[in-house]
């Protein structure tokens, strides 16, 4: 099976450091429902693995979540895109759960419901939490410079393939060219 992770704030949608609160506020970085459908079209699966702790901290509810997911999947299906799956940590940082990035809860939990080891599966995120993530589930780190991403120093993650944006990020898995740095 052909698997792909993907981050959601800041490398599908905008990201904002006062949370995506409502489904207005969720908006797809140029590119990304594209990238998602080649990715599709050439049989890859496409899971999103998400840290959510505005759930946690009361700035807004499961029912909200539910919402913005589905806009996101309107948004997509727009661009003849689709997600298989939409895996999420609802816990603050305090709660030290196993499943919030960059602990690798999510990813495990991702393997298990698809019955496959990530070694060799991307998981393309723009923060060092998604990078350790991947790093101690075993599958393979890039990075995106959209979101959190252009604020990496290079030096932090050597190694770890980085990219303008999604959709460059999707060349390269899809093997149409190399890194771009």
């Amino acid at each position: 099976m052909k698997l792909v992770i993907l981050d959601r704030d800041g490398v599908i949608n905008e990201d904002s450091d006062a949370y995506i609160k409502s489904p207005a506020e969720w908006r797809p970085i140029a590119g990304s429902p594209e990238a998602i459908a080649r990715l599709n079209a050439s049989g890859y699966r496409v899971v999103v693995a998400s840290n959510q702790s505005g759930v946690g901290r009361g700035l807004f509810d499961q029912a909200t979540l539910s919402a913005i997911h589905d806009r996101m999947k309107c948004q997509l299906a727009a661009a003849g895109a689709h997600l298989d799956g939409i895996f999420f940590c609802p816990h603050t940082p305090a709660a030290g759960c196993a499943c919030r990035k960059p602990a690798p809860g999510l990813l495990h939990a991702i393997a298990r419901h698809y019955d496959i080891t990530l070694t060799h599966v991307p998981m393309i995120g723009d923060s060092a939490s998604d990078i350790l993530a991947a790093r101690a589930a075993g599958a393979r780190p890039m990075l995106v410079r959209t979101g959190k991403g252009e604020r990496m120093a290079p030096a932090a993650f050597a190694g770890v393939p980085r990219f303008p944006d999604l959709a460059a990020a999707v060349d390269h898995v899809l093997g149409l060219h190399g890194a771009r740095l």
